[in-house]
């Protein structure tokens, strides 16, 4: 009999449906034609035990007892999914080969060996376990999963990984946490106060700008304008650019404060000659957007409906998992792999079904343009998100699903546009000595951004407010300044983050950071957390009472401040993640070892905890104490320990 274990039971479902029927529906598993087995996970079965698994004595937050460091791992059954266990735990003794079906990543890759290695299977039987990565729920595809296994074996550096990710979040998360509560309860709190590698530092993002718009003092500057006619009659505006005589009277971002100069620019150009020095046509493309990765999706989605990462990921799992129109949602890739391209008829077709909007769009694509999206050396686990082949009827939606499912749809039929193309045009003129430079941005074709025409969808960032036309003028010629303008202005303080800024913030985190090698570190490792994590993050930081909504508006309340307040910085800024990531994906890539990361952190732990500040918890109040803290570790977030 061979056993196939699933990450959880709606992808052991789409599994048995393609083998061979009658089935038989067991407690916890499917029994099919040939007496081969389906059964599943529920998600982790077992999760790292509590301190007091170790030492009794645990059970009470004592700092004598900090830093708390097992010597030998143990882990312990869920209580709520305890039965399944003991199911599957009975089907590896009776199985003579298995099929790990967990998710296609690091977590879902540990989720299934864990229980392999937990019920004892012997080492014969497990160096025979064979790996099936299935990132579409549709028939069509899990049959082809099928048919391409892999031995576990090749998957082992992936699950030491993501063991080493589990086992350092409890070492950190366990020790910082109780350790910060226990000094926060004496000056009267009652709360936990939670600490982890990767929700700390993304409260120490809030925590800062908030301060930051706090302390932040608005200063004018200057700019001016010179409005400009040709002989023609035809009047345009161009900008004034500060020589470098001009510096000592400019910021930072070489905005002018004394408006005195300002005005002395004015005052000399009005009534003025103006030469047309230069002039300069760039045609340029954009190509399309790639199809989204799980944040990309929530940021749009953020920006578009308002909704939080984890209303995006619960969607997404529902469009995922009851209604297989999407692909595996938790992906961190943008790319496809190139057989997916002869995909394309059947997956737009879907579209169009479900997307009544949508098959305008559908019919003008073309479908034989192959864009860069399609490439088998930007694919590992797994792909982008997409729609799936299925043809279903929009009804059984609701209104959320529907929305994300578009957005999905329209990313993924942009690949099938030409670039979108446009002029970029730039006057350089003199006027009295001083340089005036007019711009304007002319549209060519359309292309891809058709289809976002009245979606909502942010410009680009270097697609700023420019005029659509220029005179037609030649070099040499001579313009009159009719006036100038002086523009009074004040510099902006920061905004507040929102659920679609702070995702944004989390995976560019590189743009925070100063020191080089960490910024290189957190660009090649896509951000703070993963796609699967970040959700569960911010929402961990609202249920902890660090975070709160104002409107759309994301805010520090008084606890995350005086928590971020209390740790030293290297527990509140991205660096110290950026580098155990970068250890976690060379042990997964095998170019590093697990003992070595894990001994380096419990050396480096003591030192980190004696410079917490107790102090900086004073006059802190309120907080619920729970009855038990137990750090609890859900599939995918291990929200508790980050």
């Amino acid at each position: 009999m061979i056993l196939y274990i699933a990450e959880k039971p709606s992808l052991g479902r789409a599994l048995a449906d393609v083998l061979p029927k009658p089935h038989h529906k067991g407690d916890g598993f499917i029994r099919v034609a040939n007496g081969d087995v389906v059964s599943w996970c529920i998600g982790h079965l077992l999760e790292q035990a509590q301190p007091d698994a170790y030492d009794p004595a645990y059970k009470q937050w004592r700092l004598e007892h900090l830093p708390i460091s097992p010597r030998e791992w143990k882990l312990e059954p869920k209580a709520k999914t305890r039965g399944q266990l003991g199911v599957l735990r009975k089907l590896l003794k009776e199985a003579h080969g298995i099929v790990h079906v967990g998710d296609p990543d690091r977590e879902g890759q540990l989720l299934v060996d864990e229980v392999i290695n937990y019920c004892a299977v012997p080492a014969a039987k497990r160096d025979q376990v064979q790996r099936c990565l299935i990132s579409d729920l549709n028939p069509g595809a899990v049959s082809k999963a099928l048919s391409r296994l892999r031995s576990n074996r090749e998957f082992v550096p992936l699950s030491v990984s993501a063991l080493a990710r589990s086992r350092a979040d409890w070492l950190y998360g366990i020790n910082m946490s109780r350790l910060c509560t226990i000094q926060g309860q004496k000056m009267g709190y009652q709360g936990v106060l939670s600490v982890g590698r990767v929700q700390t530092p993304v409260l120490g993002l809030v925590v800062r700008r908030d301060l930051e718009i706090e302390s932040f003092q608005a200063k004018p500057y200057y700019e001016v304008d010179a409005l400009l006619q040709t002989e023609r009659g035809e009047q345009f505006r161009a900008r004034w650019q500060p020589s470098d005589a001009c510096q000592p009277w400019q910021d930072e971002e070489g905005r002018v404060l004394s408006r005195a100069l300002a005005e002395n620019v004015l005052g000399r150009i009005a009534g003025q000659p103006g030469l047309v020095r230069a002039l300069s046509s760039k045609r340029k493309q954009q190509a399309a957007p790639l199809p989204y990765n799980l944040s990309a999706l929530q940021i749009d989605a953020a920006r578009r409906y308002g909704l939080s990462a984890k209303q995006v990921l619960d969607s997404c799992q529902v469009l995922y998992e009851r209604h297989r129109l999407i692909t595996y949602p938790r992906s961190d890739c943008r790319y496809l792999p190139e057989e997916h391209f002869s995909q394309a008829p059947a997956v737009t077709a879907a579209i169009a079904r479900l997307c009544p909007a949508l098959a305008p769009a559908v019919a003008a694509a073309d479908l034989g343009l192959r864009g860069k999206a399609w490439n088998d050396k930007k694919v590992e686990a797994h792909h982008a998100i997409i729609p799936t082949g299925k043809k279903t009827e929009g009804g059984r939606l609701s209104a959320t699903e529907l929305n994300i499912y578009q957005l999905i749809a329209r990313q993924y039929l942009a690949q099938f546009y030409p670039a979108w193309e446009y002029d970029d045009k730039q006057v350089d003129i003199a006027i009295a000595g001083g340089l005036f430079i007019a711009r304007a941005r002319q549209q060519v074709g359309k292309g891809w951004k058709q289809l976002f025409e009245g979606s909502g969808r942010a410009e680009p960032e270097d697609a700023a407010e420019l005029p659509t036309r220029l005179p037609e003028l030649v070099e040499g010629e001579v313009v009159q300044c009719l006036r100038g303008e002086l523009l009074d202005k004040l510099t902006q303080a920061p905004k507040y983050f929102t659920d679609a800024t702070l995702l944004a913030a989390m995976t560019g985190i590189a743009r925070f950071v100063t020191d080089p090698e960490v910024k290189k570190i957190l660009r090649d490792t896509d951000g703070l957390g993963t796609e699967a994590t970040r959700a569960g993050i911010i929402e961990l930081l609202f249920k902890r009472q660090f975070l709160l909504r104002q409107g759309k508006q994301i805010r520090a309340t008084e606890a995350g401040k005086k928590l971020i307040a209390s740790l030293p910085a290297a527990a509140t800024t991205p660096d110290m993640t950026a580098r155990w990531e970068a250890q976690l994906d060379a042990i997964s890539r095998k170019q590093a070892g697990y003992q070595d990361f894990m001994s380096a952190l419990e050396q480096s732990l003591p030192e980190l905890m004696q410079q917490v500040d107790p102090a900086s918890f004073r006059g802190l109040q309120g907080g619920a104490r729970p009855k038990v803290f137990r750090k609890r570790r859900t599939r995918k977030t291990a929200a508790g320990a980050k």
